[in-house]
Protein backbone atom coordinates (compact mmCIF):
# COMPACT_ATOMS: atom_id res chain seq x y z
CA UNK A 1 0.00 0.00 0.00
CA UNK A 2 1.37 3.39 -1.03
CA UNK A 3 0.84 6.18 1.51
CA UNK A 4 1.45 9.91 1.10
CA UNK A 5 2.08 12.05 4.20
CA UNK A 6 1.23 15.76 4.18
CA UNK A 7 2.58 17.31 7.38
CA UNK A 8 4.56 20.52 7.91
CA UNK A 9 6.34 19.43 11.10
CA UNK A 10 9.24 17.20 10.07
CA UNK A 11 9.48 15.40 13.42
CA UNK A 12 5.78 14.45 13.32
CA UNK A 13 6.07 13.31 9.70
CA UNK A 14 9.04 11.08 10.58
CA UNK A 15 7.17 9.62 13.53
CA UNK A 16 4.09 8.89 11.39
CA UNK A 17 6.25 7.14 8.82
CA UNK A 18 7.91 5.05 11.54
CA UNK A 19 4.55 4.07 13.05
CA UNK A 20 3.07 3.16 9.68
CA UNK A 21 5.88 0.73 8.91
CA UNK A 22 5.74 -0.74 12.42
CA UNK A 23 2.00 -1.37 12.01
CA UNK A 24 2.26 -2.76 8.48
CA UNK A 25 5.70 -3.49 6.96
CA UNK A 26 4.06 -3.69 3.51
CA UNK A 27 3.29 0.04 3.60
CA UNK A 28 5.47 2.28 1.46
CA UNK A 29 5.58 5.99 2.25
CA UNK A 30 6.10 7.34 -1.24
CA UNK A 31 6.56 10.99 -0.27
CA UNK A 32 6.33 13.47 2.60
CA UNK A 33 5.06 16.94 1.68
CA UNK A 34 4.98 19.99 3.93
CA UNK A 35 2.82 22.63 2.23
CA UNK A 36 -0.26 23.29 0.10
CA UNK A 37 1.90 24.52 -2.77
CA UNK A 38 4.12 21.43 -2.77
CA UNK A 39 1.11 19.11 -2.46
CA UNK A 40 -0.77 20.64 -5.38
CA UNK A 41 2.34 20.44 -7.56
CA UNK A 42 2.88 16.80 -6.55
CA UNK A 43 -0.70 15.73 -7.32
CA UNK A 44 -0.56 17.38 -10.74
CA UNK A 45 2.43 15.27 -11.74
CA UNK A 46 1.89 11.95 -9.91
CA UNK A 47 -0.64 9.16 -9.70
CA UNK A 48 -2.80 9.25 -6.58
CA UNK A 49 -1.56 7.13 -3.65
CA UNK A 50 -3.71 4.49 -2.01
CA UNK A 51 -4.08 6.60 1.13
CA UNK A 52 -3.17 10.09 2.39
CA UNK A 53 -2.30 11.05 5.95
CA UNK A 54 -2.93 14.79 6.09
CA UNK A 55 -2.50 17.48 8.72
CA UNK A 56 -5.26 20.11 8.51
CA UNK A 57 -3.13 23.11 9.46
CA UNK A 58 -0.10 23.61 7.22
CA UNK A 59 2.38 26.47 7.26
CA UNK A 60 0.84 28.11 4.19
CA UNK A 61 -2.82 27.59 5.11
CA UNK A 62 -5.54 24.99 5.49
CA UNK A 63 -4.96 21.68 3.73
CA UNK A 64 -8.55 21.84 2.47
CA UNK A 65 -7.27 24.34 -0.09
CA UNK A 66 -5.59 21.41 -1.84
CA UNK A 67 -9.02 19.99 -2.75
CA UNK A 68 -10.00 23.22 -4.48
CA UNK A 69 -6.91 23.02 -6.69
CA UNK A 70 -6.89 19.32 -7.63
CA UNK A 71 -9.50 16.57 -7.75
CA UNK A 72 -8.69 13.70 -5.40
CA UNK A 73 -10.50 10.39 -5.17
CA UNK A 74 -8.28 8.53 -2.74
CA UNK A 75 -9.23 8.28 0.95
CA UNK A 76 -7.73 10.65 3.51
CA UNK A 77 -7.03 10.24 7.21
CA UNK A 78 -6.80 13.68 8.80
CA UNK A 79 -4.71 14.65 11.79
CA UNK A 80 -6.54 17.30 13.77
CA UNK A 81 -6.73 19.17 17.03
CA UNK A 82 -10.36 20.20 16.46
CA UNK A 83 -13.00 20.04 19.17
CA UNK A 84 -15.68 17.36 19.53
CA UNK A 85 -18.22 19.16 17.32
CA UNK A 86 -15.80 19.28 14.43
CA UNK A 87 -14.79 15.67 14.96
CA UNK A 88 -18.44 14.72 14.51
CA UNK A 89 -18.21 16.23 11.02
CA UNK A 90 -15.52 13.70 10.17
CA UNK A 91 -17.69 10.83 11.41
CA UNK A 92 -20.72 11.98 9.43
CA UNK A 93 -18.62 12.22 6.27
CA UNK A 94 -17.12 8.74 6.71
CA UNK A 95 -13.58 10.06 7.05
CA UNK A 96 -11.33 8.88 9.82
CA UNK A 97 -9.35 11.29 11.94
CA UNK A 98 -6.47 11.25 14.40
CA UNK A 99 -6.21 13.58 17.34
CA UNK A 100 -2.74 14.98 17.86
CA UNK A 101 -0.44 13.78 19.25
CA UNK A 102 -1.01 10.66 17.17
CA UNK A 103 -0.43 7.33 18.92
CA UNK A 104 0.22 3.92 17.42
CA UNK A 105 -3.06 2.32 18.53
CA UNK A 106 -5.22 5.04 16.98
CA UNK A 107 -3.26 4.97 13.75
CA UNK A 108 -3.61 1.18 13.57
CA UNK A 109 -7.38 1.48 14.06
CA UNK A 110 -7.56 4.07 11.27
CA UNK A 111 -5.71 1.76 8.90
CA UNK A 112 -8.11 -1.07 9.76
CA UNK A 113 -11.05 1.22 8.99
CA UNK A 114 -9.45 2.18 5.67
CA UNK A 115 -9.08 -1.49 4.73
CA UNK A 116 -12.71 -2.22 5.68
CA UNK A 117 -13.95 0.68 3.56
CA UNK A 118 -11.81 -0.35 0.59
CA UNK A 119 -12.99 -3.94 0.77
CA UNK A 120 -16.66 -2.93 0.75
CA UNK A 121 -18.57 -3.26 -2.49
CA UNK A 122 -19.10 0.48 -2.85
CA UNK A 123 -16.98 2.78 -0.67
CA UNK A 124 -18.69 6.02 0.30
CA UNK A 125 -17.59 9.08 -1.65
CA UNK A 126 -16.59 12.09 0.42
CA UNK A 127 -17.32 15.72 -0.38
CA UNK A 128 -14.31 17.53 1.07
CA UNK A 129 -15.83 20.92 0.24
CA UNK A 130 -18.82 20.21 2.47
CA UNK A 131 -16.52 19.00 5.22
CA UNK A 132 -14.43 22.16 4.99
CA UNK A 133 -17.56 24.29 5.32
CA UNK A 134 -18.74 22.30 8.35
CA UNK A 135 -15.40 23.00 9.98
CA UNK A 136 -15.55 26.68 9.11
CA UNK A 137 -12.62 26.46 6.70
CA UNK A 138 -13.36 28.75 3.78
CA UNK A 139 -10.58 29.68 1.43
CA UNK A 140 -12.21 32.92 0.32
CA UNK A 141 -12.46 34.33 3.84
CA UNK A 142 -8.90 35.64 3.97
CA UNK A 143 -6.94 38.04 1.81
CA UNK A 144 -4.75 36.15 -0.67
CA UNK A 145 -3.13 38.98 -2.64
CA UNK A 146 -2.97 42.76 -2.72
CA UNK A 147 -1.97 45.54 -5.08
CA UNK A 148 0.78 47.91 -3.97
CA UNK A 149 1.99 51.18 -5.46
CA UNK A 150 5.37 52.84 -5.13
CA UNK A 151 6.16 55.77 -7.37
CA UNK A 152 4.66 55.04 -10.77
CA UNK A 153 4.94 51.28 -10.29
CA UNK A 154 1.91 49.08 -9.58
CA UNK A 155 2.66 45.58 -8.34
CA UNK A 156 0.54 42.62 -7.20
CA UNK A 157 1.93 40.60 -4.31
CA UNK A 158 0.87 37.29 -2.76
CA UNK A 159 0.07 37.41 0.95
CA UNK A 160 1.81 34.04 1.38
CA UNK A 161 5.05 35.80 0.39
CA UNK A 162 4.70 38.46 3.14
CA UNK A 163 6.77 37.93 6.28
CA UNK A 164 5.23 40.74 8.32
CA UNK A 165 3.50 44.13 8.22
CA UNK A 166 4.58 47.16 10.23
CA UNK A 167 3.81 50.84 10.49
CA UNK A 168 6.40 53.61 10.47
CA UNK A 169 5.66 57.34 10.28
CA UNK A 170 1.95 56.51 9.83
CA UNK A 171 2.65 54.39 6.72
CA UNK A 172 2.00 50.64 6.70
CA UNK A 173 4.61 48.47 4.98
CA UNK A 174 4.62 44.83 3.90
CA UNK A 175 8.01 43.16 4.27
CA UNK A 176 8.38 40.25 1.88
CA UNK A 177 10.17 36.99 2.64
CA UNK A 178 12.90 38.12 0.23
CA UNK A 179 13.56 41.21 2.37
CA UNK A 180 12.01 44.05 0.35
CA UNK A 181 9.37 46.30 1.94
CA UNK A 182 6.49 48.00 0.14
CA UNK A 183 3.86 50.51 1.33
CA UNK A 184 0.30 49.11 1.35
CA UNK A 185 -3.12 50.79 1.24
CA UNK A 186 -4.42 49.11 4.39
CA UNK A 187 -4.23 50.00 8.05
CA UNK A 188 -3.01 47.35 10.47
CA UNK A 189 -6.53 47.24 11.93
CA UNK A 190 -7.91 46.39 8.49
CA UNK A 191 -5.22 43.79 7.80
CA UNK A 192 -5.80 42.13 11.16
CA UNK A 193 -9.38 41.40 10.07
CA UNK A 194 -8.51 40.36 6.50
CA UNK A 195 -5.58 37.99 7.14
CA UNK A 196 -5.62 34.38 8.30
CA UNK A 197 -5.30 34.55 12.12
CA UNK A 198 -3.55 31.19 12.19
CA UNK A 199 -0.65 32.65 10.23
CA UNK A 200 -0.60 36.32 11.28
CA UNK A 201 -0.73 37.87 14.76
CA UNK A 202 -0.90 41.52 15.85
CA UNK A 203 1.74 41.67 18.58
CA UNK A 204 1.43 45.42 19.23
CA UNK A 205 0.17 48.64 17.64
CA UNK A 206 2.98 48.64 15.06
CA UNK A 207 3.51 45.01 14.02
CA UNK A 208 1.44 42.24 12.45
CA UNK A 209 3.76 39.27 12.01
CA UNK A 210 3.58 35.83 10.43
CA UNK A 211 4.50 32.72 12.36
CA UNK A 212 7.24 31.92 9.85
CA UNK A 213 8.94 35.31 10.31
CA UNK A 214 9.83 34.63 13.95
CA UNK A 215 13.53 33.80 14.18
CA UNK A 216 14.16 34.25 17.91
CA UNK A 217 12.26 35.21 21.07
CA UNK A 218 13.49 36.19 24.53
CA UNK A 219 11.65 37.13 27.71
CA UNK A 220 11.36 40.86 28.29
CA UNK A 221 10.16 43.06 31.14
CA UNK A 222 6.50 43.05 32.29
CA UNK A 223 5.86 39.57 30.83
CA UNK A 224 6.53 40.83 27.32
CA UNK A 225 8.42 39.02 24.55
CA UNK A 226 11.20 40.55 22.46
CA UNK A 227 11.22 39.13 18.95
CA UNK A 228 13.86 38.92 16.24
CA UNK A 229 12.24 38.78 12.83
CA UNK A 230 13.49 37.33 9.57
CA UNK A 231 13.98 39.27 7.34
CA UNK A 232 15.62 41.56 9.88
CA UNK A 233 13.73 44.68 10.94
CA UNK A 234 15.48 47.88 12.01
CA UNK A 235 12.69 48.71 14.46
CA UNK A 236 12.50 47.10 17.90
CA UNK A 237 9.86 44.36 17.99
CA UNK A 238 8.31 43.69 21.41
CA UNK A 239 4.89 42.25 22.18
CA UNK A 240 2.61 44.56 24.13
CA UNK A 241 1.88 43.64 27.74
CA UNK A 242 -1.84 43.18 27.11
CA UNK A 243 -1.24 40.92 24.09
CA UNK A 244 1.61 38.79 25.44
CA UNK A 245 -0.62 36.12 26.97
CA UNK A 246 -2.69 35.68 23.81
CA UNK A 247 0.50 35.76 21.73
CA UNK A 248 1.93 32.79 23.63
CA UNK A 249 -1.32 30.87 23.14
CA UNK A 250 -1.23 31.71 19.42
CA UNK A 251 2.32 30.36 19.23
CA UNK A 252 1.10 27.13 20.81
CA UNK A 253 -1.71 26.86 18.26
CA UNK A 254 -4.51 27.42 20.77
Amino acid sequence: MNVLIIEDEASIARRMQKLLIEIDPDITVIETLCSIEASVAWFKSHTEPDLILMDIHLADGSSFEIFSEVELNCPVIFATAYDQYAIQAFKVNSIDYLLKPVNKEDLADSLKKYKRIQSSAKPNAVDYTVLAEMLGVRKADFLKRMVIRYGDVIKAIEVKDVAYFFTDEKIVFATMNEGKSYPVDFTLDQLEKKLDPERFYRINRKFLISYESIEKMISYSKSRVKITLQPECELEVISSTERSGDFKEWLAGK
